[in-house]
């Protein structure tokens, strides 16, 4: 654990906790955590989650705007839901980007682990993007995905990492109770 890990790791509660509560500090806050993150990946050999970071970097910009946006017709973007032709369209683009990241991976790079790092890599941009769009099945990937990590990062003796996951597998059950319960979310 370094002193860089532990101040990434607290942004990360700080940026996901802000997210839960629809307040849109959390992107900007999220984007100096994920810039952190991209050294602390590429220091432990887990390229992808690194790449990861650097379009999360780009995703942050993507949810501040999305989430701050004014006009005639936008007062910044509601909880909605994703139709099931959406939702399998989505899923499927992240498990394209997996295979074809794991295979790059896998055959160009020394990444510790390859195909693993791959998928989480291509789900979490899923979810990454529906958290922006303000999508409340970003929740139950995040979940999902968190959990997995939370695995990984233990076996890469990222210990504070790993419990930072722990903390947003918990924060994410909490923003899939508190979005479902949204009153904007059309149902």
């Amino acid at each position: 654990m370094s002193g860089l890990e532990l101040f990434a790791a607290a942004l990360g509660v700080i940026a996901v906790w802000l997210t839960v509560k629809q307040n849109p500090w959390g992107w900007p806050i999220g984007l100096v955590m994920v810039l952190l993150y991209t050294w602390i990946f590429f220091d432990v050999k887990l390229y992808s989650d690194m790449l990861l970071q650097v379009v999360y970097a780009a995703l942050q910009l993507y949810g501040w705007w999305q989430w701050t946006r004014r006009g005639n017709a936008i007062d910044g973007r509601k909880v909605t839901s994703l139709g099931g032709g959406a939702l399998t369209l989505s899923l499927a683009i992240g498990a394209v980007v997996s295979v074809a990241l794991g295979a790059a991976m896998a055959h160009f790079t020394d990444a510790a682990q390859p195909w693993l790092d791959a998928a989480l890599t291509g789900f979490s941009l899923v979810a990454q993007v529906w958290m922006a769009q303000k999508r409340v099945q970003c929740w139950p990937l995040w979940i999902v995905l968190d959990v997995i990590f939370v695995g990984l990062f233990l076996y890469k003796e990222l210990y504070l990492t790993a419990a930072l996951y722990v903390l947003f597998t918990l924060l994410a059950a909490q923003g899939w109770r508190d979005w479902r319960a949204d009153p904007a979310l059309a149902r």
